[in-house]
């Protein structure tokens, strides 16, 4: 056992402490009445632009001295909201991190973002989902309809099958209140041979025509003075080069921007700032390994969630 805790692995609290500050429009209830990109906006100006995602890693469980289980992971999932919750703008758990575990992984899961919800903190599953036709759909109805078991905040999206196959997660997303991040230029270096082809320095590139696109929709969809519900992942080790090279306009996306690659993967608030440039207040910065490292208390994952928070403070505010 380890010298923090040498007789047990911690027990969570029975459920997340309340979070002591709700945001405008939080909570299932009310989740149609504000927009997904209005109510992570409000999110990000009070707690500062950082998700936590969850992310139990079988080497992660072994570190907290948890069963490499769906039981395991439940313990690991808790305590993280548990020790972050009302400290960060949103968690995102990985889903195939549960889904592993099979369907007991999936309950567990369930579990969390109804958890979640009661606590007034922001979901981001990331599924990476794509498909076509009424299979999209469904996968549509699990992550994003008003009374799925899995409905979280807002679902990851890959558009390799045709942007425009995203079509019933975009309309269902629009009308339940919920938002979606669409994978634009993520964080992994073979992303690139896909993601850049067809580069002519003027957004002609596959991640161009999906920001162009992602920017599209929120023009059609967004409110007067907030974001719209599409948002893209892009890569906070991306660099600011590459973002010049494609002739790509992040902020005229006008809708969040998830980004991985932040702590562990070797980005940080000067890579952030020169990646998104004058966008930087719609980066909502990923931050997981470096964050969940500091388990298995509660109380070391929240001082690491403090420490990332106070780190982000100089990026601009969102807006």
């Amino acid at each position: 056992m380890s010298e923090r805790d040498p007789g047990r692995v911690p027990e969570p609290a029975a459920g997340p402490a309340p979070t002591p500050d709700p945001l405008p429009g939080a909570g299932p209830a009310a989740v149609s009445e504000l927009g997904f990109g209005p109510r992570l906006q409000a999110a990000m100006a009070r707690r500062g632009p950082l998700c936590v995602g969850i992310d139990p890693h079988p080497a992660l469980l072994s570190a907290w001295e948890l069963p490499d289980d769906a039981a395991g992971v439940e313990r690991f999932s808790r305590t993280v909201l548990e020790a972050a919750a009302g400290r960060c703008a949103a968690f995102k758990p990985q889903v195939a991190l549960f889904e592993r575990h099979g369907s007991a992984g999936m309950a567990a899961l369930e579990r969390l973002l109804a958890e979640a919800a009661a606590a007034d903190v922001l979901t981001i599953a990331d599924a990476k989902r794509g498909d076509i036709g009424s299979t999209m759909a469904a996968y549509a109805q699990a992550w994003l309809a008003d009374g799925s078991p899995l409905a979280a905040d807002a679902v990851t999206l890959s558009p390799y099958l045709g942007f425009d196959s995203l079509r019933p997660a975009l309309d269902l997303a629009a009308v339940t209140g919920r938002g979606v991040f669409v994978l634009a230029l993520t964080s992994n270096p073979e992303g690139a041979g896909v993601q850049h082809a067809g580069d002519d320095g003027d957004g002609g590139s596959v991640a161009g025509r999906i920001c162009a696109a992602a920017a599209d929709e929120n023009a059609a969809r967004r409110s007067a003075d907030g974001w719209g519900p599409v948002g893209l992942v892009v890569g906070a080790t991306v660099g600011a080069e590459t973002i010049r090279r494609l002739g790509i306009d992040l902020a005229a996306v006008a809708g969040p921007l998830l980004a991985p690659g932040y702590g562990a993967q070797g980005a940080g608030v000067a890579e952030v700032a020169a990646t998104f440039g004058r966008a930087v207040p719609a980066a909502l910065v990923s931050s997981s390994r470096q964050i969940l490292a500091a388990g298995p208390a509660a109380a070391d994952v929240r001082a690491a969630v403090e420490a990332t928070v106070e780190d982000l403070r100089s990026l601009a505010p969102a807006g």
